[in-house]
């Protein structure tokens, strides 16, 4: 596996509109926003050098950001790193014995393919490997 470079910092918000003005005042644009259902979040991704920030805000009280945000808070949610190929990227963790949330690659924002990896095997992170 090869991680090409930082693709964006997921960070979750209780009020999208609210966390794009602010990110707007620094100079930052939005494409615009995005639900995705399958994850129970609607987001925004803002261009920032060659890597972007991504506000999630939850969809839904049992989604993962509401969960994320209930124990600890707005803030930076999960990292994630882009990847050539995402399904030999899992295959070469998981052979490497790397816990991964996610074995097979699903569906994120703007038709990514995504996976998670456990933060038990990444010193305490939410690492989403992304291939875009």
């Amino acid at each position: 596996m090869k991680a090409l470079k930082i693709d964006h910092i997921g960070i979750a918000v209780k009020d999208l509109e609210k966390a794009l003005e602010f990110y707007e005042a620094l100079g930052m644009k939005a494409d615009g926003t995005e639900v995705v259902e399958e994850q129970k979040v609607k987001v925004a991704f803002l261009p920032t050098g060659d890597s972007e920030i991504e506000l999630l805000e939850s969809t839904s009280e049992d989604g993962p950001i509401a969960r994320h945000i209930e124990k600890k808070g707005e803030g930076i949610q999960h990292l994630a790193l882009r990847v050539e190929n995402i399904e030999e990227a899992i295959a070469d963790l998981m052979e490497k014995g790397v816990r991964m949330i996610d074995q097979k690659p699903r569906y994120g924002a703007g038709g990514a393919k995504i996976a998670f990896v456990h933060p038990k095997s990444t010193n305490g992170i939410l690492l989403e490997l992304t291939e875009r």
